[in-house]
């Protein structure tokens, strides 16, 4: 936000020779209800600096002083109502070794006297010049000068200005200029050129005063153009005494006619370094900005000084120079989110800013865009950065917020904007947004990753499966127009990278099966199918493919299946099956003889038992005649199995066998057990 007339209640403190900072005023013109003379405010022009000489204008008590608005040592005080700006520059130091010092003898050393040839008609840069004076004339030394400003009830800008000099000798002839420009000048020893050019609209304030201490007259002049234009002889407005005027004057000074003291360290030629000022010592005046046309301008600098008339062309003497802060921009910025999603690879983003520019009627400047990031946290844009769109003109008629163009950025992680104002009007500053409020974060995506698994099979031969991705994210580009950030506005971002491995968990748990997949990791290249992978089991069952996808940092988080499966995991389960068979041969007692077979290599045991009767022992009453016996079978299908009986004795009497032969393999489904019958027959 531009404040351009200052903050009221905004403190401003004394810095060294210089004194406080400031921007010298303005607020916008409001339509006065009634005029008011610059004399009958509430602030006092009655020649001293203590509000508790009270004076009295037509109704009005005034109550305010100069000691209402600094303390002892010079420095603001909280700022009355209505008051917006000031500034309080000491121009003189005291012994020994001429620093300032309250019991010293008085330092007529002073580095800011106008070297000669110095003109107010004369632009600052080349014509102004200053020196370094190690004996100042009493007569035009200045010791301090001071200056507020001031918006009254009705919206009228008003200056105040005032000035101490060493001593009273004869009639006094004094100055004030107030700059749009930041303009200063100190001489350690030769003559030194000031810095800072005059504005459209600079200030000249020019009266004269006698020995008695009474004003005679007070004019102020317009300079008219830039830097190198040319100061307007015909004043824009005229005064003359305030304790004397009665009219509704937009401009008038006045002088101490008796002795003053001041909270302050001052000091006369009379009275050496104290408290202080004799008759015509103390000069002060005020100007109605707004009734003479000359408000909604910014004022960054005052100068007082002492002259030898109030001729245009006078010769320039002593002079104390301060700086006004009442000139204020303020820029606040906003990123169109705090947070956003890398999407597909590339997210879209922008910034939008409030300007405020407060005093000035008119004002105007450029607004730029700059992005930065990713950053560490904590980081911010305060230089540098990639610029987003041209800078956009801006003035008083703008349209607000102001939003910047569109910027793509390529690559997850925290990101910060900063918006500058340059400003293009004298005495409106630059501003600018880098604050934590100006960042945001891009976040990553998580994709999604389905397996298909191939058809059940028979052991013996392979399962497979295959893996689909998608949602990645390209990965962040490289060919940005930023070298320090090149993922900005990047136009190469290759497709996700990462791999894809699966493992396999089972038979008919989820504990890690051993097998190895063969195709197993993948290398990822962007959304696509990968696979198929393939894996030989060695046992029945059911078996579940898990596949983990690696991601691709910083873009495309990982993802991965889970066992048992999840409902966004896809197909992921293949069934393997696989039986023996099993055939016997028994035509002859007391052996028999089992075929295995099976889809693959068995490893397994056969088991004989012979029974008396022909149900294998179902009826109950059977007995067992021979087993049962336990035949290991193992290797290639088929297998053969046989008993190998030798000494079976049978019953005497005639009758039904039956062998009973079952199979149990490690790896397959076991086949039904066999039974088998035969009758023998005995005879003598």
């Amino acid at each position: 936000m531009v404040r351009i007339f200052g903050s009221p209640g905004r403190s401003r403190r004394l810095r060294s020779a210089i004194g406080l900072t400031a921007c010298a005023l303005l607020l916008a013109v409001i339509i006065a209800p009634s005029a008011q003379a610059v004399h009958d405010e509430n602030f006092q022009l009655d020649g001293d600096v203590i509000a508790s000489t009270t004076t009295e204008v037509g109704v009005n008590t005034q109550n305010l002083d100069w000691d209402s608005l600094f303390d002892a040592n010079g420095d603001e005080l909280g700022l009355p109502a209505g008051f917006t700006e000031t500034s309080f520059e000491r121009d003189f130091r005291a012994n020994p070794g001429c620093t300032l010092d309250a019991t010293g003898t008085f330092c007529t050393a002073d580095t800011t006297t106008f070297a000669t040839g110095s003109k107010d008609t004369l632009p600052i840069t080349p014509g102004w010049q200053c020196n370094f004076d190690n004996n100042v004339n009493s007569k035009i030394d200045v010791m301090n000068s001071y200056a507020a400003t001031y918006e009254a009830p009705n919206g009228d800008e008003i200056l105040y200005f005032a000035l101490e000099r060493n001593t009273n000798t004869g009639d006094a002839n004094v100055a004030f200029w107030f700059l749009q420009d930041e303009v200063a000048c100190e001489s350690a020893g030769g003559a030194e050129a000031f810095s800072g050019d005059h504005a459209d609209g600079d200030l000249l304030i020019v009266s004269e005063f006698s020995g008695g201490g009474t004003v005679s007259t007070i004019n102020v002049y317009r300079w008219d153009g830039g830097a190198n234009g040319t100061l307007d002889p015909d004043p824009v407005a005229s005064g003359v005494d305030c304790k004397t005027t009665a009219g509704d004057d937009d401009a008038c000074g006045t002088a101490n006619t008796e002795t003053i003291t001041t909270p302050w360290l001052t000091a006369n030629f009379k009275d050496k370094v104290g408290h202080t000022l004799r008759v015509a010592e103390f000069f002060e005046g005020g100007v109605n900005l707004t009734q003479t046309g000359l408000g909604g301008r910014c004022f960054n600098t005052f100068l007082g000084d002492t002259r030898s008339s109030t001729s245009l062309t006078a010769t320039l003497f002593d002079y104390a120079l301060g700086q006004f802060g009442a000139c204020e921009s303020e820029l606040v910025t906003s990123p169109s989110a705090a947070s956003v999603s890398i999407g597909t690879g590339s997210a879209t983003v922008s910034d939008s800013a409030t300007l405020t520019v407060d005093g000035a009627d008119a004002w105007s400047g450029t607004l730029s865009f700059f992005l930065c990031g990713p950053l560490d946290a904590g980081v911010l844009c305060d230089t540098g950065g990639v610029p987003i769109g041209t800078p956009i003109a801006v003035n008083q008629g703008t349209t607000q917020p102001i939003v910047s163009a569109d910027a793509t950025v390529t690559s997850v992680g925290r990101y910060c904007w900063r918006g500058f104002f340059d400003s293009a009007t004298e005495g409106v500053p630059d501003a600018t947004d880098a604050t934590e409020g100006e960042c945001f974060v891009v976040t990553p995506v998580t994709p999604t990753l389905t397996t298909e698994a191939g058809e059940d099979v028979t052991l013996g031969a392979d399962i497979t499966d295959t893996a689909t991705l998608s949602g990645t994210a390209t990965q962040p580009g490289t060919n940005g127009p930023n070298a320090t950030y090149p993922s900005i506005n990047a136009t190469n971002g290759a497709p996700a990278g990462g791999t894809i491995t699966w493992t396999v968990r089972g038979p008919d748990d989820c504990d890690p099966s051993g097998l190895t997949v063969t195709g197993s990791p993948a290398t990822v290249s962007g959304d696509d199918t990968y696979g198929p992978v393939s894996a030989t089991p060695t046992a029945i069952g059911t078996y579940t493919f898990v596949a983990t996808y690696s991601g691709s940092s910083p873009n495309t988080l990982g993802a991965g299946g889970s066992c048992p499966p999840g409902a966004n995991d896809g197909d992921e389960e293949v069934t393997v099956t696989g039986e023996a068979a099993l055939t016997t041969a028994q035509d002859w007692l007391p052996n028999d003889t089992a075929t295995i077979t099976g889809p693959t290599a068995l490893s397994g045991t056969a088991t004989f038992t012979l029974f008396t009767g022909t149900d294998c022992g179902a009826g109950g009453d059977d007995t067992i005649v021979y087993g049962p016996v336990d035949v290991p079978v193992s290797g290639a299908s088929p297998q053969t199995a046989e008993t190998a009986n030798t000494t079976l004795v049978l019953e005497a009497d005639s009758g039904g066998y039956s062998w009973l032969v079952s199979y149990d393999d490690d790896v397959l489904a076991d086949p039904a057990d066999t039974c088998e019958t035969t009758t023998i027959s005995i005879t003598d």
